[in-house]
């Protein structure tokens, strides 16, 4: 078992490097050199050295250990907001292939319509009406992602719903809700897992767009993306205040995909 697992590649460099970022996180308050919100008026906009490794930003605060914390904040969005847009899509998806006729038409309808506003646009337009904060940002990701796992369950549930064992189920009398809970879902669940991973990507990258953009999670909480924002007022001065969250971000989102593919070849 550990064998193959080292041998897949993608698996394992996604896994080691989502590892190390999700003990960062947690432990965050025990690893980070300074408090997150410390402010030194005397080491304004000093570059990476050995007592701030990462540099500080304009108000003095070391970069590394907002970061840090920051890594708290994109995980937990990406986790929960995947979460969330993964049980409305289950259970529309899984109604919709299952229950076929007016069912499917209506749900399939709802989804095709949500299909059409781009999404960036519409969790932007949904965010400006919200206060900015960490849950509503979870909640909203949440609520316009799942439209790609309401489908792909649906399909395996339309292959999977004349197949020979679900078949004797129902000859044997077995509820509705029985054969979706205990032989359907199961069965969907590799394609699922696969896109979730891909999907926590997703919605770390929105966050942190959010955040950049200022309408995300606000200052003083430290996320990659409001790092970023504020690095725009010092871009010509301090590199590394753009740098080492960019990177932050398109590593995790690296990670997040290499797992995605190389679960792919053992879910699917």
């Amino acid at each position: 078992m550990i064998k193959t697992f080292t041998e897949n590649k993608p698996l394992f460099i996604g896994s080691v490097i989502i590892l190390l970022l999700a003990i960062v996180a947690l432990f965050a308050p025990l690893l980070s050199p300074y408090a997150y919100d410390r402010i030194d008026s005397n080491k304004i906009l000093q570059a990476p050295s050995r007592l701030h490794l990462f540099g500080t930003d304009q108000l003095g605060r070391d970069v590394l250990s907002r970061m840090m914390f920051g890594a708290r904040i994109s995980l937990s969005v990406g986790l929960i907001a995947v979460g969330i847009a993964t049980l409305i899509g289950v259970i529309l998806g899984a109604a919709a292939g299952y229950y076929g006729g007016a069912i499917d038409r209506i749900i399939t309808i709802f989804i095709d319509i949500m299909l059409c506003f781009p999404v960036f646009f519409l969790i932007l337009s949904v965010v400006a009406l919200l206060e900015p904060n960490i849950y509503n940002i979870m909640i909203v990701i949440g609520l316009t992602s799942w439209m790609g796992q309401a489908r792909l369950v649906r399909a395996e549930v339309l292959s999977l719903k004349e197949r020979d064992f679900i078949l004797a189920e129902r000859v044997l009398g077995a509820s509705n809700m029985r054969i979706i809970i205990k032989h359907l879902l199961p069965n969907t669940m590799g394609p699922v897992i696969v896109s979730a991973i891909l999907g926590v990507a997703a919605a770390i990258l929105v966050e942190s767009g959010l955040s950049f953009l200022g309408i995300g999670i606000q200052p003083p909480t430290p996320s990659w993306g409001n790092i970023l924002n504020e690095a725009k007022l010092s871009l010509g001065i301090a590199w590394w205040l753009s740098l080492f969250p960019g990177l932050a971000i398109f590593i995790t989102i690296i990670a997040f995909n290499l797992i995605g593919e190389g679960l792919k070849k053992y879910l699917r």
